[in-house]
């Protein structure tokens, strides 16, 4: 399996992603330049140097453009641009959702509807720049997935269009809401609201896996701290694990005092809204009385929401949560061809090899309704498909 990881221990850039990618020899600047040239601004060119960051050797990463540098653009204005550019609709998609939550950040921090979000300087051409071009280099280099050190977010102050603010800015810290970071002694800003935003769209486990690194990059801020190296380095490789590994959260809740008959409603909310799994396990609790042990398992970015449809939905009072390292099967869905038609099957994969197939309930129950087949005889023919199919 084909996995990177970030490490982000001076931060990351929207500018220190592309350059790490140039640096390992994974994206070509030619690639960049014509792609980017697509959006409709005029010719771009990416121009790339080597420097020293502290003692190490990264890329340096510039933009040449014929196009006037507009400070101000809305969010509409900038999604308008890419959606009627040349590029691909997985590229426009991608760079479209960057930007949509950096929009999303930008409102709820000042209180206004989306489309009135009005871009400061990330309405600047660089950074619509630099995010159109992770978007185009992710979807190119097809990696099956990221992971992430924990983010260096730097301390002190920064200048904005609003003004003087704390580290890190209002908008870049509700990106990263839910993610690992850390303060250092270092007193400027380390991670940018481009490089919070690409982040946030990888969605990286945040974990350094077992792997065999084939391509390393370095991608220099503009900054040389006289601290350390102001770098962004990336490692690109194959996953030699033998199980996949991943930070999550459990929430916990103990209810006495509510009506068994709600907690299926609840349990299919919660997993409505983005719960991996939600459990109920009887317990007795204190003067003998009888009650349930409501666990929820989810990513850490959904823990407030999930705690506020538990306290909307049911008569707990509080609840717990705490991260869990958790082990797991690669997972892939398939669909098979049976006689009874069509059906997606769930694969547990350890490396290449099957280790559990779990046809998918929904579709193994509406084949059986629609034909008058006995729901496991369908299970039954899903699961010879799959293994005919895999042999």
């Amino acid at each position: 399996m084909k996995i990177a990881y970030l490490d982000c221990f001076s931060g990351i850039a929207g500018d220190m992603f592309l350059a790490a990618l140039l640096d390992a020899g994974l994206v070509p600047a030619q690639f960049l330049s014509e792609k980017l040239s697509q959006l409709g601004l005029g010719p771009v060119r990416v121009h790339t140097k080597k420097v020293l960051r502290q003692g190490i050797t990264a890329t340096h990463l510039r933009f040449e453009t014929s196009s006037e540098s507009h400070e101000h653009r809305h969010w509409s204005e900038i999604r308008a641009l890419i959606e009627r550019s040349s590029l691909t609709p997985a590229e426009k998609a991608r760079a479209i959702a960057i930007f949509q939550s950096l929009a999303e950040a930008e409102a709820k921090i000042h209180g206004i509807p989306l489309e009135g979000v009005h871009f400061h300087e990330l309405g600047a051409l660089d950074s619509i720049l630099d995010i159109v071009g992770a978007a185009v280099a992710i979807e190119s280099l097809q990696i099956e997935r990221w992971y992430a050190s924990k983010i260096n977010v730097g301390s002190g102050t920064v200048r904005t269009a609003h003004g003087r603010l704390p580290v890190p800015a209002p908008a870049t810290l509700e990106l990263l809401r839910g993610l690992p970071v850390y303060a250092s002694e270092i007193e400027t800003e380390l991670v940018t609201p481009t490089g919070a935003a690409i982040l946030k769209h990888l969605a990286p486990d945040f974990s350094m896996p077992t792997a065999r690194w084939q391509q390393i990059g370095y991608g220099a801020g503009t900054k040389d701290l006289p601290q350390q190296p102001n770098v962004l380095r990336l490692l690109v490789g194959e996953s030699v694990a033998a199980f996949e590994n991943d930070e999550t959260v459990v929430i916990e809740t103990e209810i006495d005092d509510m009506n068994p008959e709600f907690f299926p409603y609840v349990q299919q909310k919660l997993l409505e809204q983005g719960a991996k799994s939600v459990s109920a396990q009887n317990i007795l609790m204190k003067k003998g009385r009888p009650g349930l042990l409501v666990r929820v398992l989810c990513d850490a970015l959904l823990v407030d929401k999930l705690c506020e449809t538990l306290f909307r939905e049911t008569t707990t009072l509080g609840a717990i949560y705490y991260p869990v390292h958790r082990k797991k099967l690669t997972r892939e869905i398939i669909e098979v061809e049976t006689k009874h038609g069509k059906v997606r099957v769930k694969l547990g994969l350890l490396g290449s090899e099957i280790i559990n197939i779990a046809p998918e309930y929904e579709d193994c129950k509406k084949i059986a309704d629609e034909q008058g087949v006995a729901l496991k005889e369908i299970y039954r023919a899903a699961t010879e498909a799959t293994r005919c199919q895999s042999l």
